[in-house]
């Protein structure tokens, strides 16, 4: 339907105001410059000036009608800004949406295959029956999605047909093409996968037990770790009296003194810090979620950049500093930090790879050599198995001498 224009249409304009005006209060609330605020209430301005001409009735505006209205003001843009135009339309008309004003075309319906239908019942299985992990749930699906395609193709065969051989054709796939998959958990993925297929009754047999358990060796070197002091210097070189500066310190000494990993530390919420029991909360590996002591320097950090720097809506502590001021999609703003802090102290870093886990290292170590048991460090890196603390052991020098059997003198033991 294309609006007309009538000597009414300046009275039915006012009806869509409202919406423009706390659109652009939310803007504001979320971080954004005067300048950008200005920009998007001009797009949309015009925008608004064309569904206002319509007049409101009971029924929302129509997907299509509102996408002609969209596409009307990008007609009349220049190229150049048309892409910045469209960016601010969108999110206008996706705040309509939630509003209730509006709604999007339904996308085009695509008819659901046999195999989409084991992906989702394979999705259930992972949720439900092994109550998995999200980011564990999309390398399994991942996995599910390479193998069946390297089986079937595009479609779904019989699933029975599968045979050992096929398993391990695909693991000599995986391994050695041009960019060969390292990761260690292709085994137990792939031993999921088949293990819901004997599970649901759709195949005969469990193949899963044809899947060897790949061994994974003790490392033989010492963990990367380093002292005290060049911890602190790393620290504070990413200290400074922004909002930026306040959010980083912060975040490095979450990890240096609680000896959190990285996605622990992006996973932090507002309400997880208990600030009159002096504890936090840290959402840990396989949904466990563990209360820790909150040391005061930590707190103090975090108090420095909620009040001096944190801006935005969000419920997650550590944010983008830039508008609208988002979660990070992953932990790799810390491995960025860290790898920028190295570079401003010129320390030369004990590792190739430089990643927020040589803090963690560094923390047990310099625990073990301060005194400390290996079930108290375990405790505090919150290690499930006691084998996983174990190779700070190597570290303790002086207690490996004590156990130590001496060297036997020239000619042999007698």
């Amino acid at each position: 339907m294309t609006p007309k224009h009538s000597s009414g249409s300046a009275e039915n304009a006012t009806w869509i105001e409202p919406y423009q005006k706390t659109f652009l209060e939310r803007l504001k609330t979320q971080g954004y410059s005067a300048c950008t605020i200005r920009s998007y209430e001009r797009d949309i301005a015009i925008l608004c000036e064309k569904i206002g001409n319509r007049t409101p009735g009971i029924q929302k505006i129509g997907g299509s009608e509102i996408e002609d209205y969209e596409q009307a003001v990008l007609s009349n843009c220049h190229e150049r800004v048309r892409i910045g135009v469209k960016c601010h339309l969108r999110r206008f008309i996706e705040y309509l949406v939630e509003a209730g004003v509006t709604y999007l075309p339904e996308p085009p319906m695509k008819e659901p295959g046999i195999r989409d239908g084991l992906r989702a019942e394979y999705d259930t299985y992972l949720r439900v029956q092994r109550g998995l992990s999200e980011p564990t749930i999309r390398h399994c699906l991942s996995f599910f999605e390479r193998f069946m395609n390297f089986r079937f193709g595009d479609g779904l065969g019989e699933l029975n047909a599968i045979t050992p051989e096929d398993i391990v054709s695909f693991f000599h796939k995986i391994r050695t093409k041009t960019k060969p998959y390292r990761g260690r958990t292709l085994p137990s993925h792939l031993r999921n996968l088949f293990k819901f297929l004997f599970w649901s009754g759709k195949t005969m047999r469990n193949l899963a037990n044809s899947i060897p358990r790949i061994a994974q060796p003790q490392p033989t070197i010492l963990p990367r770790y380093m002292k005290p002091d060049e911890i602190q210097r790393l620290i504070d070189s990413v200290r400074s009296n922004d909002a930026i500066g306040r959010r980083n310190y912060a975040m490095m000494l979450l990890i240096a003194r609680l000896g959190l990993r990285a996605v622990e530390v992006v996973a932090i919420r507002l309400e997880d810090i208990d600030w009159r029991a002096g504890e936090i909360l840290i959402r840990g590996k396989g949904k466990f979620h563990e209360p820790m002591p909150l040391p005061s320097e930590v707190g103090e950090a975090i108090v420095n950049y909620v009040k001096n720097g944190r801006v935005g809506d969000s419920r997650t502590l550590f944010i983008s500093d830039r508008a609208p001021h988002k979660p990070f999609k992953d932990a790799q703003i810390l491995r960025y930090i860290l790898h920028k802090a190295f570079e401003k102290t010129g320390l030369k870093s004990p590792q190739k790879h430089i990643g927020s886990h040589l803090l963690r290292h560094s923390l047990a170590t310099n625990m073990l050599g301060k005194g400390a048991s290996l079930e108290e460090i375990s405790h505090v890196l919150r290690h499930r198995s006691r084998v996983t603390t174990s190779i700070y052991a190597k570290c303790d020098i002086g207690a490996l001498r004590s156990v130590a059997q001496a060297w036997p003198l020239e000619g042999g033991v007698a």
